[in-house]
């Protein structure tokens, strides 16, 4: 039997990844060495490989098959627009993407203006943009901080992440549009579902079970 083999994004998710497929029992002891420098770890009762890498690239590694399976930010896979399935809503991380700006900046949105809008996520912010309103917009990629973009005159609006909002209430700003909710998901590589349809198809719903019990 041939490994099926995860790739998880570095950090947070990939804990709260591993602490889930611990209760089906699924382990990898080298993963919760805080020492450890290896990046890819095995659990061999179960013919399963796990490694770690950066988020934005976890779709690159599932689309060209190095992985069978991810678990990754629905803002990444939207953002990277890669030919995967998503499959499962595992209910982690949940936050939502929104354009935001200082209040008076609402009246531009709702009016259609050509606007420059500043964010990490040119992609998703063109989409909404350009198919959704409709609106034709100057989009400006950063790469950090980009509240400072409205407070210093680079842009109007931003499209970002937003998760509490108190970054944004006390840099003067607040969320004007919502654009779509956010949340880890499982990704699968097409290729992958065909040929290990039914192990990958029995996992999935296994986690969905637990993700079920802890709705």
């Amino acid at each position: 039997m041939r490994y099926l083999t995860f790739a998880l994004a570095k950090g947070r998710l990939a804990r709260k990844t591993m602490e889930l497929l611990g209760r089906l029992g699924i382990r990898c002891e080298e993963f919760y060495d805080s020492k450890t420098r290896r990046l890819i770890f095995t659990d061999e009762a179960h013919k399963m490989k796990f490694f770690l890498a950066k988020a934005s690239d976890v779709p690159t590694y599932v689309e060209y098959g190095a992985a069978d399976l991810g678990v990754v930010g629905r803002d990444t896979i939207l953002e990277e627009g890669r030919q995967i399935y998503e499959v499962l809503d595992l209910g982690l991380g949940r936050c939502r993407m929104c354009v935001c700006g200082p209040e008076d900046s609402r009246e531009r949105l709702s009016h259609h203006e050509l606007i420059r809008v500043a964010t990490k996520y040119p992609v998703i912010a063109k989409d909404y943009f350009y198919n959704r309103k409709q609106q034709t917009v100057e989009i400006i990629k950063l790469n950090g901080s980009v509240e400072l973009a409205p407070l210093v005159g680079l842009s109007e609006v931003i499209v970002d992440i937003v998760e509490t909002g108190s970054t944004l209430k006390e840099n003067g700003l607040t969320v004007l549009e919502e654009i779509c909710g956010l949340s880890a998901r499982v990704v699968v590589n097409q290729v992958s579902m065909k040929m290990e349809n039914e192990r990958i198809t029995d996992l999935i719903r296994r986690m969905r079970g637990l993700v079920k019990e802890t709705d």
